[in-house]
């Protein structure tokens, strides 16, 4: 490979995701598998060139939770940005909208495309050069997600950043991100049932998993949680002898700050961001910190952005079109997603005409999940919120077209390389499985909806096409989630990426 660009890094970075198959074998295995993911990553580290103690260079805030651990990192980087603007701040997020690069940011930009590249072949060829292994049926190269984990820790090293906000993969304990010995700090964003549900997780193992991000003589920050999974969480920081446990109060003014991430939950990740950057400045820079909200964190938190999550975008192309985008996965966030989405400030806003916009609900979710369970809790916020705001809308009118359709990007059935994915089984594609079980969902969840306008969709550009043809009865305002996935194949076929991202 002569040319080493971004596209040849995004080639090769693809052989390295598990198929459906692999990740089938990992659940068949009850999750035995995670328990060398530590060791694996270390050792992976070693081979690249690090020991696992030079990552405390990257002045970490280690962050993890069921939902909002992404929005508090961005609001995390945010207020460290603006307090400390001479800094070179890193943030590792997961997963990617539309670029993979995305995942990868230094002061809020994401790596340029020569510059991943660079890193991404230095650490390929380490690892090439480097075959000595403990474990002989260690894979030369790890999975996809631990190694962009190592392209991250080796692009912050390199460039010598002063802070690291790193977003946690999956769980906590487990993770490969969990490498780092000592961080600055550590938070946990809200807890709940999320993918490890699939393995029959209760709050408190779940509590128990993330809590396992807290380490000796670092502060272990948590916003209130059920009492069951405080409980855990309480006792996790006793056994990592954390140096303190802190269940974080509201910040005096945060409620009158209008922030950056729409949705009335982004308050909660936002207080968590700022304690978790009060404590660290506290602690790297001396700086003490005041009970009341600096005017830098008000300004950080008014212009913190985070793609893809309760974001309202007006279509560039199509003056009519406005996309709602959020990537909600779970119930939880599915339900603060109609939150903000049934509300005036979204769907409910004044339009100054007399009808409203035609609404259209664009959806995926990983199979195996319950489409009914989603799409049911999803129509009964929206009643509530209806009810809420003294609408006369019911919920089973309020979209007036579904569309279910892979996270396939284009119609011939490919990808754009930085979305694509092995993970799904070519029998559930070929079959649209997971589409056609949720349109019966739907349906059995609202008997009198036209089937006519429950669209069925082997790609997100089928779905947009059909978005365009529904364009013409007038202005059009389009819900997509159910999936991150989704919502970054949106951006992409739509052309909204350069005024969404």
């Amino acid at each position: 490979m002569s040319s080493r660009t971004y596209k040849d890094a995004i080639d090769c970075l693809n052989t390295l995701q598990s198929n459906a198959a692999t990740l089938e074998a990992s659940r068949a295995s009850g999750g035995k598998l995670v328990l060398v993911a530590i060791p694996e990553t270390i050792e992976y580290l070693g081979r690249i060139g690090y020991k696992q103690e030079d990552l405390n260079k990257l002045n970490v805030i280690h962050v993890t939770g069921t939902k909002g651990k992404g929005s508090t990192c961005a609001f995390t980087d945010s207020l460290l940005r603006h307090a400390k603007p001479e800094w070179k701040v890193g943030l590792f997020t997961s997963p990617h909208l539309v670029a993979v690069r995305e995942r990868i940011r230094i002061n809020g930009a994401p790596l340029p495309e020569e510059d991943f590249a660079k890193f991404f072949f230095e650490v390929w060829d380490r690892l090439d050069e480097n075959t000595a292994r403990a474990n002989p049926e260690t894979f030369l190269k790890p999975m996809y997600f631990k190694f962009i984990t190592l392209v991250a820790f080796h692009a912050f090293l390199s460039l010598k950043v002063d802070a690291t906000i790193l977003e946690v993969g999956v769980g906590g304990t487990y993770d490969c991100t969990n490498v780092v010995p000592t961080p600055v700090v550590t938070a946990i964003s809200a807890l709940g049932i999320d993918h490890t549900a699939v393995l029959g997780k209760t709050l408190p193992e779940i509590a128990w998993q993330k809590g396992g991000i807290y380490k000796e003589g670092v502060p272990a920050l948590t916003v209130d949680q059920p009492e069951e999974g405080l409980k855990v969480l309480r006792e996790r920081a006793a056994e990592k002898k954390a140096s303190e446990f802190v269940v974080v109060p509201m910040t005096p003014g945060l409620s009158e700050v209008k922030l950056g991430l729409s949705g009335l939950h982004q308050y909660q990740n936002a207080n968590l961001a700022v304690h978790a950057a009060k404590t660290f400045l506290h602690r790297v820079a001396g700086i003490t910190p005041a009970a009341e909200l600096p005017d830098t964190f008000k300004t950080a938190l008014e212009k913190s952005r985070w793609p893809g999550r309760c974001q309202m975008v007006q279509d560039p192309k199509h003056p009519n079109t406005v996309w709602f985008l959020d990537g909600a996965h779970t119930v939880e966030s599915l339900d603060c997603c109609m939150q903000w989405f049934v509300s005036p400030d979204a769907a409910l806003r004044k339009t100054g005409k007399e009808s409203r916009h035609t609404r259209i609900l664009v959806f995926n979710c990983t199979s195996g999940r319950s489409g009914s369970s989603f799409l049911g809790s999803m129509l009964a916020k929206a009643a509530t919120q209806l009810q809420l705001f003294r609408s006369n809308e019911v919920s089973d009118e309020l979209f007036d077209h579904v569309i279910f359709c892979t996270n396939v990007t284009y119609a011939d059935g490919g990808f754009k390389g930085d979305l694509t994915t092995h993970a799904i089984a070519d029998s559930d594609l070929a079959e649209l499985k997971t589409q056609n079980d949720l349109a019966a969902a739907w349906r059995s969840l609202v008997p009198p909806f036209p089937k006519d306008r429950v669209h069925v969709l082997p790609s997100i550009e089928h779905a947009v096409a059909t978005v365009r043809k529904l364009e013409s009865g007038g202005p059009v305002d389009v819900l997509v989630a159910g999936s991150l996935h989704l919502v970054g194949g949106t951006m992409e076929v739509a052309k909204l990426a350069e005024v969404a991202l």
